[in-house]
């Protein structure tokens, strides 16, 4: 949970426009089965220097948000249909993709949850941090200053025998190792947007705790926004200014940290809650959410998540809410919250 000085510092980076806004985003599957609505109208905006976090159930929706935000959508199946992605002012959608490479990695970058999927294994460590930093590279930098700054990247990202390591293969490499590696391909360009894919996924209790908070300083120092996407609350309480929580490719609440954590608005964010085990009860069964998310698909006319909700009536189930909102941060697209909020 944030502290009070955590919450202000938090206030003090929201000052000013925001490096990165989404607006209205939707991507599309046109499948076999019909069209998927994989993200159907979200939004949200990130300001210098601040953390947010997405979470839900695996298949809301995250991931599909975080490859839209960079145009690395899965072809020819997904299509980005409409909306706006907008940082520092240029909108991402509106680029050429000769002009979106430009902007990738140097502007906005991401690290995937998988590493072993993100490094080719038929090169060395050595060859894909050079191919990296030489795209953003000044000109008439030489092959012994790039290989220094690779070393230096690979030290700062924790990795043993940093030169050593760059003649290594991936599959020399264990899980946490090239994780740090893949962080530090992300991080190394000093982008102004970073969008961190469940990175900790992959990595141990202790490892994932260094990795964190080595997030954090770089963060610090170069002042980078983040978006971080996960399912562990854990991860968030840390990590995280601000969290947006997903159900069935919607945003249904947002809020900071501590808002969120202490007064969940939406039955969704309260089911979530309610499934982290707390350390000073004592439960015969741990707390899980019933049924199952609607296929994407075939999404219900009204809340996605009115079958599954305790509280759901029939409104819920024939009309999708609004988004109502506490303030120009906490909102959630709930009827219960009808009367209390006011609409959007």
């Amino acid at each position: 949970m944030t502290s009070s000085t955590e919450q202000a510092s938090t206030t003090t980076r929201r000052a000013g426009p925001p490096v990165l806004q989404v607006k209205n985003l939707k991507t599309y599957l046109y499948t076999r089965w019909g069209v998927t609505k994989a993200v159907d109208g979200i939004s949200f905006d990130v300001h210098e220097g601040e953390t947010l976090g997405i979470v839900g159930e695996s298949g809301c929706g995250k991931s599909m948000t975080a490859l839209s935000m960079v145009r690395l959508t899965p072809k020819p199946a997904s299509h980005i249909v409409g909306g706006e992605i907008i940082l520092d002012g240029v909108d991402l959608l509106q680029l050429s993709e000769d002009e979106m490479r430009k902007f990738r990695g140097r502007e906005i970058s991401m690290i995937l949850q998988d590493p072993q999927t993100s490094l080719n294994p038929v090169f060395t460590i050595g060859n894909q941090l050079l191919e990296t930093i030489s795209l953003h590279a000044e000109k008439g930098a030489t092959k012994r200053t790039l290989k220094d700054r690779a070393i230096s990247m690979l030290r700062r990202m924790g990795v043993p025998a940093p030169e050593r390591r760059m003649e290594a293969y991936p599959h020399q490499m264990s899980g946490g190792m090239k994780q740090r590696v893949v962080g530090g391909i992300a991080i190394e360009s000093k982008p102004r947007v970073m969008i961190a894919d469940e990175p900790t996924t992959a990595l141990d209790v202790t490892i994932q705790a260094q990795y964190l908070r080595l997030l954090k300083e770089i963060q610090e120092e170069t002042k980078m926004a983040i978006v971080f996407i996960t399912h562990d609350f854990g991860v968030v309480a840390k990590m995280c200014d601000r969290v947006a929580v997903m159900y069935a490719g919607r945003i249904v609440e947002q809020g900071t940290v501590r808002e969120v954590f202490q007064s969940p608005a939406h039955p969704y964010t309260q089911a979530l809650m309610s499934s982290v085990p707390k350390m000073n009860e004592k439960v015969d069964k741990l707390y899980s959410i019933e049924g199952q998310p609607p296929a994407l698909f075939d999404l219900p006319v009204g809340c996605a998540f009115a079958a599954r909700c305790h509280s759901a009536d029939a409104r819920c189930e024939a009309e999708y809410p609004p988004t109502f909102a506490k303030t120009d941060e906490r909102m959630a697209a709930c009827w219960n919250m009808e009367g209390e909020w006011q609409p959007k």
